[in-house]
Parts: structure tokens; C-alpha cells; sequence
């Protein structure tokens, strides 16, 4: 198989005639996003790939172009990064990438590290590894050895990771959903699993472990500790306590990890508001020091595969409408968190009892999703498995060294 390659004006523009054994030739021409046309076409890709799909809930268009915006996504203030989409010789569109570097997390592995995502394509392996070489060509270029994907170009709490089971269960808001057949094309490409990652269910009427209760009891009894809900006209306060917490917790369980700025967990917190219930995000505190949180959203897919991803003017409609009627009844844990020291003391049964008590005081909500348990934190998987949750969907973020005689290593365990 071999790509014959030519530019046009450094546009990258390029047509690629690949060759079979068989001498047929397939046409393909990968264009850069570079206007409202192209960027037009990137969005459309999914709509094409997924027509066929009655579980495909689409993203909310606002949220995709945000990400790449450099005044709404703060990740351009220290990356940069480049899109493509792929059509046919007859001008129909079969695939879109993304690339994208950030400089502050690049150089912090053994080999630096560049990302790839929002991969869209047909059920083709050249048009695939079409899609992959050009990240990785671009990703080399500018001096990277290795790439990650499908990953964001942010935070990873949506768009990361390649969906290889639970395909039949109905996906939360910014979960990735992909077609099966992306599997077998990204690990015969020879991407390689850096870790799993799993998402949970837990609902509203298990009947949790009496252990639960007692260690709950017993938190709550010790001098010192209490449990606060979000304000929302506390924006700031919560905020301050969100990158306490958060900057202490992450900055020892992750590898490469990056600080939080206030700036972006208020923009976090506004960004919020649409989809969240002050009853579903809980703080821990002791002697009024946070310690520990655990933020839940509304699943607001519930209404958006009812308006289709666009959030116009009648979309925001329906929106408001399907909501007031009472269409998100499932609960999203997006992001929980224990600062270091106060590991093992039962803070993280007290935040899912509080939760649990919450919930169960209002009779309204179904389920709880628990999303971004990595298969390299053992005790967070042990605590689903204690509390009943059954595992939904399970993710791939694979890595591609671009040197393959080199030794591959997966992410390391945390103790």
C-alpha cells in the first residue's frame, strides 16, 4: 500500500491515490479546516456517519465548536492545533480528525506526546489510516514521537476515549459514542491500550451495604466535619473550594498533572448552571477546610436526543420546555475527588451517602452515571463494586509510539 502525495499552495490540500495488491485505486482528498465552509463540513461528518444509528445522541453543536475557539477554550493559551476532513473523489465526505498539541503536557512524558481526536470516519481501514497518518504526520512534524486518542483537546471529562462495549445502553452527555468498528481499525493501525475507562450505574433504589450508614454515622458524628451543597450566588466561594480540592487530589493520583487556575473553575462553574441541581453537588468539609467533593450534573441527554444537537433558538425552546417537564431524571457524577490526607477516613462513603440522601428525599431522580473510573485506580473500582453499581460502557484511550522498536508502557497504577 503506498500514498502518492501532492500539495497545493501549502492549503494542505491533498489528494491521495491509495494502491491495492489488486491495482484498483481508491481517490481520497484530505482537506485542512481552514474557513466556515470546512469547519461546516467537519460538524456535518457525524450526521453522516451516524444517520443509520438510532442510539447516536448528537453532541450539542456549541459545545464541538467551542472546543476549538481559542476565546471560549483555554487550552490555546499553552497548545495549538490542526483539522482535517476526508472526502471521496465525488466530494462526499467519509471522515474527519483532529490534532492537537499542548505544550504543557507534551514534554512530560518519556516521549513527548501529542493528541488526536473528534475521528470520524466510514467503515474503511485506508480511509481510517488515511486519517491517522495525517495526525501523526503533522504531529512529527512538529517534533512530537508518540499521540494519544481519541483524547480532547481540554478536559477529560468529554470527548475521551474510544467506545468498545455497552454499546446498548443509552450514553450520558458528553460521553463518547463511536461505531464498533473503530476498534478494529485503531488497533490495526497499531494503537496499543494506555488505559481502560469505565462508567457506572447505580440506581435510585439499591439498597446500599449497612456498613455505608455506619461509617456515614460516624463521619458525621466526628467533631470537625459537614457536608455544604452548592450556591450558585456563591459562585467564587465553591470555586476557590473546587481548586483546592481538586489541585491537591490530582497533582498526586495523576501522571503529568496540570493545576487548575480559579479563572477557568468559575468559567467551569457558569458553564454549569444549565445542567445542574445545587441538591447534586456536594462538599466536604473538616474544621471548614475542603477536603473533598463530588460534583453531579443532570443527564441532559435525556432531552437532547429530542432536539437533534442544535441548541437554536427552538432548540433552547425545547429545551427549557422537556426540563421543566421533568425529562432528566438521571444524575451524572462527572468528578470526584479526596485530597490526599483525608484518603481512607470514609469521605468517600459520606459524599455517596449524602448524595443518596439527597436523592432520596425528593423521590425524583432514576439513576446515577458514575463516568472516568481509570482500570488504574483499583480503589475506586473496588468502591463501585461495594455500593452495587453495575458497568455500562467501558472506553479505550489508546497510544501510538511512532517508533516501534521502542518498549510500549501503559498508564502506571494508583496506590
Amino acid at each position: 500500500q503506498t500514498y502518492e502525495i501532492f500539495s497545493k499552495r501549502n492549503h494542505y490540500f491533498y489528494p491521495f491515490i491509495i494502491k491495492h495488491d489488486s491495482s484498483k485505486a481508491i481517490h481520497m482528498h484530505i482537506i485542512e479546516v481552514q474557513d466556515k465552509d470546512t469547519e461546516k463540513d467537519f460538524l456535518r461528518v457525524p450526521e453522516i456517519i451516524y444517520k443509520d444509528h438510532k442510539s447516536w445522541i448528537p453532541h450539542l453543536e456549541s459545545d464541538i465548536k467551542a472546543v476549538f475557539d481559542p476565546e471560549k477554550n483555554q487550552q490555546f493559551k499553552s497548545g495549538f492545533l490542526k483539522r482535517w476532513v476526508l472526502k471521496n473523489t465525488g466530494g462526499k465526505l467519509i471522515g474527519r480528525i483532529a490534532a492537537f498539541i499542548n505544550n504543557n503536557l507534551a514534554y512530560t512524558y518519556k516521549q513527548p506526546t501529542g493528541g488526536f481526536g473528534f475521528f470520524e470516519c466510514i467503515d474503511d481501514q485506508q480511509a481510517a489510516f488515511l486519517l491517522f497518518d495525517t495526525a501523526k504526520s503533522w504531529l512529527n512534524d512538529q517534533g512530537m514521537q508518540a499521540m494519544d486518542g481519541p483524547i480532547n483537546f481540554g478536559e477529560k471529562d468529554r470527548y475521551w476515549g474510544l467506545m468498545v462495549d455497552g454499546f446498548e445502553n443509552e450514553r450520558p452527555y458528553l460521553l463518547s459514542y463511536n461505531p464498533q468498528y473503530y476498534r478494529a481499525h485503531f488497533e490495526a493501525y497499531g494503537f496499543q491500550t494506555y488505559y481502560e475507562q469505565y462508567v457506572y450505574r447505580i440506581y435510585a433504589d439499591t439498597v446500599l451495604p449497612p456498613i455505608m450508614e455506619k461509617k456515614f454515622q460516624r463521619l458525621t458524628e466526628t467533631q470537625g466535619y459537614h457536608f455544604e451543597h452548592l450556591k450558585l450566588k456563591n459562585i467564587e466561594k465553591y470555586a476557590k473550594d473546587f481548586i483546592t480540592i481538586y489541585n491537591k487530589a490530582w497533582s498526586k493520583a495523576h501522571e503529568n498533572f496540570q493545576p487548575m487556575t480559579l479563572e477557568k473553575a468559575i468559567d467551569t462553574f457558569k458553564k454549569m448552571r444549565i445542567v445542574v441541581d445545587e441538591k447534586l453537588v456536594i462538599f466536604a468539609y473538616h474544621n471548614n477546610e475542603p477536603v473533598a467533593f463530588f460534583v453531579n450534573i443532570l443527564d441532559i441527554n435525556q432531552i437532547l436526543k429530542r432536539i437533534k444537537g442544535k441548541m437554536n433558538l427552538l432548540g433552547k425552546l425545547q429545551f427549557l420546555y422537556h426540563k421543566r417537564r421533568g425529562a432528566c431524571r438521571v444524575i451524572y457524577g462527572i468528578v470526584f475527588g479526596v485530597i490526599p490526607e483525608y484518603q481512607n477516613r470514609g469521605l468517600e462513603t459520606g459524599l455517596i451517602m449524602e448524595l443518596r440522601n439527597s436523592v432520596a428525599s425528593r423521590q425524583y431522580y432514576k439513576s446515577l452515571i458514575i463516568t472516568w473510573i481509570g482500570d488504574f485506580n483499583p480503589k475506586m473500582i473496588k468502591l463501585m463494586d461495594h455500593i452495587g453499581a453495575k458497568r455500562e460502557h467501558t472506553l479505550i484511550t489508546y497510544r501510538k509510539l511512532f517508533d516501534d522498536t521502542l518498549v510500549f508502557e501503559r498508564h502506571p497504577v494508583i496506590n
